[in-house]
């Protein structure tokens, strides 16, 4: 099924763009999302949903397929599976921005597919929570990371991985062998660490997709449980005869 929503956020078009193609710093905006693993372009997190009692959480990971600086577009991929094994899900995200005098209007287009008991909802459902988690979202990012809380931009001594350079302010070590005075040995500068980076951070609370959606969802749900209560009516009758 396709999604597609669309917000506004109050920055200019090229403070928007990093932003919101900076997976670590806006995470702890997505509800339900949180992200364990960075490796390069490739995202490794949980999605945690709610249905009435029952909780499914999503592991899977995520990766950027195109991401266009010019024109401000990018395409995400992302795939994931239920923990307990009753169901998947995958989605191809495209968002795209768009200036707007000193602020940014963002179109994200969503073309998802889902298994397992969250798919009973079908679109209309899916998409009335696909626009409140929307708006959670915007709210959430605006508060704390465009607001300069939360998601301020790292400082110049830490590593584009996000780990500190251990250069000791990019100073030299001198040979304790070398008379006074005399020359001192080449700057000493630690590597940067490779491969798979974990992401600490808490644990998110599972999205309430009845309790996001409200009313609209209610509607569209009361007539399968009306059937359902009938069926069981029907066989507890049965079984007392």
């Amino acid at each position: 099924m396709e999604l597609i929503n669309e917000f506004r956020v109050g920055v200019p078009v090229e403070e928007a763009w990093t932003v919101l193609t900076d997976v670590e710093r806006i995470a702890p905006c997505l509800p339900g999302a949180q992200l364990t693993e960075v490796d390069g372009e490739t995202y490794t997190g949980n999605v945690k949903v709610k249905v009435g009692p029952i909780t499914a959480q999503y592991k899977g990971t995520a990766t950027f397929v195109e991401k266009d600086d010019v024109a401000h577009r990018a395409v995400l991929k992302a795939d994931g599976r239920d923990t307990r094994g009753q169901g998947n899900a995958s989605a191809l995200v495209t968002a795209t921005l768009a200036p707007d005098g000193e602020s940014t209007v963002v179109t994200v287009t969503t073309d998802l597919t889902v298994t397992g008991k969250v798919a009973q909802f079908g679109r209309g459902v899916l998409a009335d929570v696909s626009a409140k988690l929307v708006g959670q979202f915007v709210q959430s990012l605006e508060a704390d990371v465009l607001s300069g809380g939360a998601g301020q931009a790292l400082p110049a001594d830490v590593a584009s991985n996000g780990t500190a350079a251990t250069t000791e302010a990019a100073g030299t070590q001198a040979d304790p062998a070398a008379p006074a005075g005399g020359p001192t040995a080449a700057p000493v500068i630690a590597a940067a660490p490779t491969g798979p980076r974990r992401i600490e951070s808490e644990e998110a609370e599972a999205v309430d997709l009845l309790g996001t959606a409200g009313a609209p969802v209610v509607k569209r749900v009361a007539p399968v449980f009306g059937v359902l209560v009938v069926v069981l009516w029907l066989l507890r009758r049965r079984r007392r005869r």
